[in-house]
């Protein structure tokens, strides 16, 4: 009988594994960039598809409500419809997918709420597109295990950050010094703390 049961909890914990592999390997698909698709409806259009296959909401310039349902999308000519923010809360972007994010010009507010996969790459990575460091002026960053101290510093290229709300980061080791050094680079900075 132990046999059996040894057996079959080894049979679940294989299934187990199989399915979180499986998951792992559809988001890395979910997340592939299409750089014929990004000139073809332009940066906007193809960021926004890949924000909503991946589970994320966008706002667009003009519009009071987020978008979620891919199939809702707004049609028009490339660069009609331009984003404005971005929640990205509970989704499955990861780094693989932020080529996407390069020639958004509008982006004034990203959330990141409860991403799995966001991590310091990631920061950085936003934190270097050019046209963002312009236009993005607002962000959250709650309960996003991945990312540390390393990943909050290289916010400071974003120069037009004006609020920054950071929340349940257990990889933050030296909270002080991370705002200090923001603040030091973003005189206008407003950082709320909720780290406990």
């Amino acid at each position: 009988m132990r046999l059996l049961s040894r057996a079959v909890q080894s049979a679940v914990g294989q299934r187990e594994g199989s399915r979180r592999h499986f998951w792992g390997w559809l988001n890395a698909v979910f997340n592939r960039v299409d750089y014929e698709r990004i000139k073809a409806v332009g940066p906007d259009r193809a960021a926004a598809e890949w924000l909503l296959r991946c589970g994320a909401k966008v706002r667009f310039q003009g519009f009071d409500r987020w978008q979620h349902d891919y199939n809702g999308l707004p049609t028009g000519p490339a660069g009609r419809h331009r984003i404005q923010a971005i929640d990205a809360t509970e989704s499955c972007i990861m780094y693989r997918g932020f080529d996407h994010l390069d020639g958004l010009k509008d982006v004034e507010e990203i959330k990141f709420n409860k991403c799995i996969y966001i991590e310091d790459a990631c920061l950085e990575r936003l934190s270097s597109i050019e046209s963002l460091q312009e236009s993005l002026n607002k962000m959250e960053v709650v309960s996003c295990g991945n990312v540390t101290d390393k990943g909050l510093v290289a916010l400071h290229q974003l120069r037009n950050l004006e609020r920054l709300f950071l929340s349940d980061l257990p990889g933050i080791r030296d909270r002080q010094t991370t705002v200090d050094r923001l603040q030091t680079a973003l005189p206008r900075l407003d950082v709320s703390l909720d780290l406990d």
